[in-house]
């Protein structure tokens, strides 16, 4: 498995052609309270870049854009009774989808945790 992060501030857990995807510890502190959660649903296509939910906190609505190209197998449906975990644990059980990468090429435009924490630095 390998991490990767984007300016947006979400993370991806890659194993193979299968890819977690959350939003970071930085980013939750940075929201504040999140009191909701809008994912897509899973068999849903995007391309990198594109809008694929939202999350709102006490605080204001942030977009979580796609880090890659592909489609959604699984989206992470607890979210929507419980938003807070975003809170909680943004980088484990929060996760908000598991897509099926299209283009694994698209990798190489992300950051490694290093690049990350200058980033946030």
């Amino acid at each position: 498995m390998a991490l990767y992060y984007t300016e947006d501030h979400e993370w991806l857990d890659v194993d193979g052609d299968i890819a977690t995807i959350g939003i970071t510890a930085h980013a939750a502190e940075q929201l504040g309270e999140v009191v909701f959660v809008e994912l897509k649903d899973a068999g849903e296509s995007f391309e990198q870049g594109d809008e694929i939910g939202v999350v709102e906190s006490v605080k204001a609505a942030s977009e979580i854009y796609a880090p890659v190209t592909g489609e959604i197998m699984e989206a992470n449906e607890a979210l929507a009774d419980t938003p807070a975990n975003v809170n909680e644990s943004p980088e484990s059980d929060a996760w908000f989808y598991k897509i099926k990468i299209a283009d694994a090429g698209e990798l190489e435009k992300l950051m490694d945790e290093a690049a990350y924490k200058d980033l946030i630095a």
